[in-house]
């Protein structure tokens, strides 16, 4: 965080006042050493810096509409809503009546066997291997 001005800050000044407002306040504490500590405070922690101050009586409201437009200043950050669950892999209907046909006339098959195997466990089955069905069915009739 860049200031132009090192002898003016509003923030350090509001956090003395609310400390000396709250001396008992964790979060008042908490706030000035991450604020001494790192420079600066998240969107979050300044608005809860607010809220808690603008009950202080004794912080001058210039502080605090200066504060407040510190706040607006900085970015909103919103998480996205989730994805809808649709499965990766949607079985191909033409692959498994293929795979079934085929066993139903030779249930042995081990190649085919595999496929069925790919097929019922989701796994995508490549376009090499729904050729090689299409050619053991065309082989079949």
């Amino acid at each position: 965080m860049q200031r132009k001005k090192i002898d003016v800050d509003v923030i350090m000044d509001i956090l003395e006042a609310a400390s000396a407002a709250y001396p008992d306040s964790n979060f008042i504490k908490s706030l000035t050493f991450q604020y001494q500590e790192r420079g600066g405070l998240s969107k979050k922690q300044l608005q809860g810096l607010y809220d808690k101050a603008s009950k202080a009586k004794a912080i001058a409201p210039q502080k605090l509409a200066t504060l407040e437009a510190v706040i607006l200043k900085m970015p909103s950050r919103y998480k996205s809503a989730l994805p809808a669950n649709t499965p990766l892999y949607s079985k191909d209907e033409t692959s498994g009546k293929l795979i079934e046909n085929i066993l139903a006339k030779y249930p042995q098959h081990k190649r085919v066997l595999f496929l069925k195997a790919k097929y019922d466990n989701n796994e995508p089955i490549t376009h090499n291997e729904i050729s090689e069905l299409e050619k053991f069915n065309k082989i079949l009739k």
